[in-house]
Parts: structure tokens; C-alpha cells; sequence
């Protein structure tokens, strides 16, 4: 098994986005990024601790790739927006991946710049997505009425806005 960390705004939406893939194992929701231990959602909300709603993927790398969820993770959130995903605005709705091998890293970093290519195509701007190594970051478990919210309330609020653009199929040269 591998484990994945995703911040794509709201972490309600993403988890359901990825607790949908076939190959996923486990999904929870949390923040990682900050300052401060032990962080409350409150305090998350507040923007004051620094930490990112993150979205935590266990997978299968059998089942599914970490391209397949970089290929998730692009296309459900806008990737463009600083500190905003919709109407949801705060630090803690950055965009941010926290890989845990350098292989995760190469492999977000290519997807970033494969996936840049695509938006300057249709004339959007620029990535304003972090790409950081886990190491030393920690990931503090969000509070039990936030795992798995939206099948707990499958009508919920799901903040995702997209850019629209779909991850390309094949790479353009």
C-alpha cells in the first residue's frame, strides 16, 4: 500500500472524489502544513494555524497509479486559484500535494507541468499548487463528524470548482 496527500479546497468533496477510485483503500480527512499541534477545525478555519484541509489516500499501486490520482487531483479543484477554491477562500482551501516518495514528487511535478500546458493552451493562468515532500509535516487527523462526511450526508455542501479542462489523454509536444 502507498499513501497520497491531497489539498484541493473543501476536504468533503475530495475524499468522496477519491473514495470512488477503484484501487483506493482508505480515505480521511485532515490538515497538514501548519504550525500549530493538534489543530481544531476552528482553529484550522481561523487560517491562523497554516494548515490545508488535506484529503489522505491509501492505495493500491496495483490497483491504481499515482498518476491516476495526480490525474484526480488536477482536474477536480482549480489548480489556478491562490488561497480560494469557489466560494470557499482561506489558506486552509489551498491547492497542495505533500508527496511521500521521490517518486511521488518527480511524478506531481510532471503531472503539474504536463497539466500547465493544457490550461496556457486554453489561455487560463498559472499553477499556484505546492508540491512539497511529507517529510516532518505532520497529518493530524480531522475530527470524526468530518470522515466521510458526505456519505454520512450525501447531500452536504461540495465546494469543488474546476478550471474545465480535462488532463490530456497523451502528452502534446
Amino acid at each position: 500500500m502507498e499513501r497520497a496527500y491531497f489539498a484541493t479546497g473543501c476536504f468533503w468533496g475530495a475524499e468522496r472524489r477519491y473514495w470512488q477510485i477503484d484501487g483506493v483503500t482508505e480515505t480521511s480527512v485532515g490538515y497538514m502544513g501548519g504550525t500549530r499541534p493538534n489543530p481544531s477545525y476552528e482553529q484550522v478555519c481561523t487560517g491562523v494555524t497554516g494548515h490545508a484541509e488535506i484529503a489522505c489516500v491509501d492505495f493500491d499501486p496495483e490497483k491504481v497509479t499515482y498518476r491516476r490520482l495526480l490525474e484526480e487531483f488536477w482536474t477536480i479543484h482549480d489548480p489556478t486559484s491562490f488561497n480560494r477554491q469557489g466560494n470557499d477562500i482561506g489558506s486552509q482551501y489551498r491547492s497542495v500535494i505533500f508527496t511521500t516518495t521521490a517518486e511521488q514528487l518527480s511524478e506531481a511535478i510532471q503531472t503539474r507541468d504536463i497539466y500547465l500546458a493544457e490550461l496556457t493552451r486554453a489561455g487560463l493562468g498559472m499553477i499556484v499548487t505546492e508540491i512539497l515532500p511529507s517529510d516532518g509535516v505532520t497529518y493530524w487527523l480531522a475530527e470524526d463528524y468530518h470522515q466521510k462526511y458526505l456519505k454520512k450526508n450525501p447531500n452536504g455542501y461540495d465546494c469543488h470548482s474546476t478550471t474545465g479542462i480535462a488532463f490530456p489523454k497523451e502528452q502534446h509536444v
